[in-house]
């Protein structure tokens, strides 16, 4: 019982919901929710896989505060967005938009996954072709004996 606790306890203290912390929160629920809105859509630069809302690092919390001012100084949720890639580019964006200098991130993967199927197609090409060729240049002794190899094997 006392491990399951341990663990329940652990757990929660590595949860995402304690990056916000109390001193952040605006006193106006509906703010709050915005800024919690547009939070979860922000990348932590220092941390690159989490949201400014799930993210510890001191900038992220910085973000954050700074998403609650824009917001209270009476800021639309795209505004705060469009400020936020201002300062620190597209990069910040957790969904980046599609155009060309974002074309890397979102077509990047396919390109290289399409080129391993490519070279791996090929390679099983190529060696399905000198597996099948006939040996040429051997004696026909020679031809019987690999031959009859080749037969041992199957």
């Amino acid at each position: 019982m006392r491990l399951f606790f341990a663990l329940l306890m652990m757990a929660l203290s590595l949860s995402p919901v304690f990056a916000v912390e109390p001193g952040e929160v605006l006193d106006d629920p509906v703010l709050e929710a915005r800024a919690r809105e547009i939070s979860k859509g922000l990348r932590c630069v220092v941390c690159q896989n989490q949201s400014i809302d799930d993210s510890n690092a001191d900038l992220a919390r910085d973000m954050r505060v700074l998403v609650r001012e824009r917001l209270v100084a009476g800021d639309s949720n795209v505004e705060v967005t469009n400020y936020m890639v201002s300062s620190y580019g597209d990069f910040v964006l957790l969904k980046p938009p599609l155009k060309k200098s974002t074309y890397v991130l979102w077509f990047g993967p396919l390109l290289i996954v399409g080129l391993g199927i490519l070279t791996l197609f090929i390679f099983y090409r190529r060696r399905r072709k000198l597996v099948a060729a006939p040996p040429e240049g051997l004696s026909d002794e020679e031809r019987q004996r690999l031959d009859a190899l080749l037969k041992d094997e199957e």
